[in-house]
C-alpha cells in the first residue's frame, strides 16, 4: 500500500495563500520597476531541447538539469535551470532584427537536479532583466542600479553588493602574471577557495596579494589598484569605480576580485546582492556573451541580473498582517458587494446556510449596504 502519494519531492514546496499572495506581489513589484525602466517582459517556455539551453553561453552547467526524451521529436528536452540562456535565444531568433541594445525582463520558475550547498530548494522564483547588445559602464552600472531599485520595491531592506571580477586570472595570466595552461584552473580555483597554501603549490603565489584585495569597496579597490602595477586590470579598476559611484548611498558596497562561484558565464563584471535578515544571496548578475547560433549573426554581448525573491519572500508573508474580509450574506444586493469591492474589499459570499463568517476568516459583515465589523 502506498502511504506516501502526497508527499513531495525533496527540495519542492507548495506556496499557501499567504505565501502565494507575497510572492505575486513582490513579482509585480519588480516587473513595475523594470516596465519603467523600459524592459519588456518576455516568457519562455519550461521545457526547450538541451543542446539550445546549452549552447548560447558558456559555463551552462548540464548536470543541473533534469533531462528527459521527448516522445514526439525523439530528441533530449531539459527543464530549464536558468531564465538567462533562454533570453540569448530569444534575442539571437525572434528579436534578432530590434535596435540593440535590447531590454528584456522575465518572471518564471526553474528547476535543478539538486540545491545549491546548505539550501536544499530545487525549484526556485528566478526574476530578471537583460541588456543585450551593449557591454559598457553605463549599461552595467544601468543594470545594477535597476536591480536594487527593483529589490526596494518589493521590499528587501538592508541591501548590499559584492562586486568580482569572473576574468580576472585569464586576463593577469595572458600576460602580466604568466600561467602555465594546465594552471590557470587550478589557480582560478584556489583563490575562490582563499586557499594560500594551495594557491602557492598550484603555481600562483604572484597572485597572494588578490586575497587581500577583499572586504569594503573603497578599501579592498585601492589594494586592487596598488596590486596592479602593470596596469592589466586599470580598465576594469576604473570601470568598477564608476559602478560604484553610480550606486553611493543605495546600498553598501564590497568587493571580491577572485570570488568564481555562480559566475560560471560571465566576463569581465559580475556582483551578487544579499539582503538583511536574508540567508544567502538574492541576487546576482554581471557580464556575459550570447553566443552565435551559426546562422552568420557574431556573438552578443550583454549585462543581465538575476533575482531570487523566495526567502524575500518567506520574510513578507510572516510579517503580514491579517486581511480583512467581507462576508456576504446569502440573499444580500450584489450592487451593494460590486461597490465595495469596487473601493478595495475582498468579498467572500455566503453559498448555503453552512457558511460561517469567522469560521470563512471574515472580519466583517454586509449590513444594510455597508461593512459592519464582526
Amino acid at each position: 500500500m502506498q502511504t506516501d502519494r502526497d508527499l513531495l519531492p525533496e527540495g519542492l514546496e507548495d506556496r499557501l495563500p499567504g505565501s502565494a499572495a507575497a510572492a505575486a506581489r513582490v513579482t509585480r513589484s519588480v516587473l513595475d520597476v523594470l516596465d519603467g525602466h523600459g524592459y519588456e517582459r518576455v516568457q519562455p517556455p519550461m521545457i526547450e531541447f538541451e543542446n539550445s539551453l546549452a549552447s548560447r553561453m558558456a559555463g551552462i552547467r548540464l548536470r543541473r538539469m533534469f533531462r528527459f526524451v521527448d516522445p514526439a521529436s525523439l530528441r533530449t528536452l531539459a527543464l530549464r535551470s536558468d531564465m538567462t540562456p533562454q533570453l540569448g535565444r530569444i534575442a539571437s531568433t525572434s528579436l534578432a532584427g530590434r535596435a540593440r541594445p535590447l531590454r528584456l525582463c522575465y518572471a518564471g520558475q526553474v528547476v535543478t537536479i539538486k540545491g545549491d550547498g546548505l539550501d536544499p530548494a530545487r525549484e526556485r522564483l528566478q526574476l530578471g532583466a537583460e541588456l543585450i547588445g551593449l557591454d559598457s559602464v553605463a549599461a552595467a552600472a544601468e543594470a545594477l542600479a535597476v536591480a536594487i531599485e527593483a529589490l526596494g520595491a518589493a521590499g528587501a531592506k538592508g541591501l548590499s553588493v559584492d562586486f568580482t571580477l569572473p576574468d580576472l586570472v585569464d586576463t593577469l595570466a595572458a600576460q602580466a602574471l604568466p600561467l602555465g595552461a594546465d594552471q590557470i584552473e587550478a589557480v582560478r580555483a584556489e583563490l575562490d577557495a582563499k586557499n594560500a597554501g594551495a594557491l602557492v603549490d598550484a603555481g600562483g603565489a604572484a597572485y597572494l596579494p588578490l586575497l587581500e584585495a577583499i572586504g569594503p569597496f573603497e578599501t579592498a579597490i585601492e589594494r586592487l589598484a596598488a596590486f596592479d602595477t602593470g596596469g592589466a586590470l586599470a580598465s576594469r579598476i576604473a570601470a568598477l569605480r564608476q559602478v560604484a559611484a553610480r550606486l553611493a548611498g543605495k546600498a553598501r558596497l564590497t568587493l571580491d576580485p577572485s570570488e568564481r562561484h555562480g559566475f560560471e558565464y560571465q566576463t569581465w563584471f559580475g556582483f551578487t546582492i544579499y539582503a538583511t535578515g536574508i540567508s544567502g544571496l538574492i541576487g546576482r548578475g554581471g557580464s556575459y556573451t550570447i553566443k552565435s547560433n551559426g546562422a552568420g549573426r557574431a556573438d552578443e554581448p550583454a549585462i543581465g541580473f538575476s533575482l531570487y525573491p523566495d526567502d524575500l519572500i518567506d520574510s513578507l508573508a510572516e510579517q503580514e498582517p491579517p486581511r480583512d474580509a467581507l462576508f456576504l450574506p446569502l440573499g444580500h444586493d450584489p450592487v451593494h458587494a460590486t461597490r465595495l469591492r469596487a473601493i478595495g474589499w475582498r468579498t467572500v459570499a455566503a453559498l448555503g446556510d453552512c457558511c460561517d463568517a469567522k469560521a470563512l476568516g471574515c472580519t466583517h459583515v454586509l449590513q444594510d449596504g455597508e461593512a459592519v465589523k464582526l
